[in-house]
């Protein structure tokens, strides 16, 4: 069964061009996906009595177009599969009329939140929802390739602004993080992002970035080398 809720490009989702932000249009997805599990009756208090949550593992978020200051938009999500401890979801948002503005794919992992490992689904969430057909879309792998020959950027850390409800670092602010060496004037057609580690507060994270054919990399890992999260953005 598909979720959908509607609403209005606000001021604070816009850039300086008065369009909404791609974290805007993560954000709508994010919450759209929320609202599904919370008006299944498997939302937030559900997982918190389970001791358990579904961390997102990658999207894939393709935009046509960035909608304007006040324009409605209409935003839908549906899971499409469950395998053991993994589900898949589609996302899309649309403007008035019906036309497709962005879309995407997204793979969560639902964990344990003690141990930090991966269990298998409950009868009870797969009974909850009903699955759908996949999106038609050209589906990448969720695995990002990460190139040779990165330039390394001052090291940073996790603040509390940076974290969600999991007391681990969103996905949306990996991508934030990310838009931040874009050069000026980039304008973002897709975006793939990979989540391999969570990062806490006061984390550091070194940023790590190579542009190739128009298409940057970032990769956001800790000293150490462990990677939080790659990030894949493109025209």
């Amino acid at each position: 069964m598909k979720f959908s809720f509607d609403s209005r490009v606000r001021y604070s989702e816009t850039g300086e061009d008065r369009q909404l932000s791609l974290n805007g249009i993560l954000n709508y997805f994010q919450d759209c996906c929320t609202f599904h599990s919370e008006s299944a009756g498997v939302g937030m208090d559900f997982l918190a009595e389970k001791g358990q949550a579904w961390v997102l593992s990658s999207w894939q978020i393709v935009v046509n177009r960035y909608p304007l200051l006040y324009e409605k938009i209409r935003v839908s999500t549906w899971p499409y599969a469950f395998r053991r401890f993994l589900g898949s979801r589609n996302f899309t948002m649309e403007d008035e009329k019906g036309e497709l503005i962005a879309y995407a794919n997204s793979l969560w992992t639902y964990l344990d939140i003690a141990s930090g490992r991966p269990v298998n689904v409950d009868k009870k969430q797969i009974e909850a929802y009903t699955l759908e057909e996949k999106l038609d879309m050209d589906y990448f792998s969720r695995k990002i390739l990460i190139p040779e020959g990165m330039k390394e950027y001052p090291a940073f850390q996790v603040r509390p602004h940076h974290l969600d409800t999991n007391h681990h670092v969103n996905n949306g602010q990996y991508v934030l993080m990310a838009q931040e060496y874009l050069p000026g004037g980039f304008k973002v057609g897709q975006m793939r992002a990979e989540y391999k580690k969570q990062a806490v507060l006061d984390d550091v994270i070194r940023p790590k970035v190579k542009e190739e054919n128009g298409i940057y990399t970032i990769v956001l890992e800790s000293p150490a080398g462990d990677i939080y999260a790659v990030v894949e953005l493109e025209k």
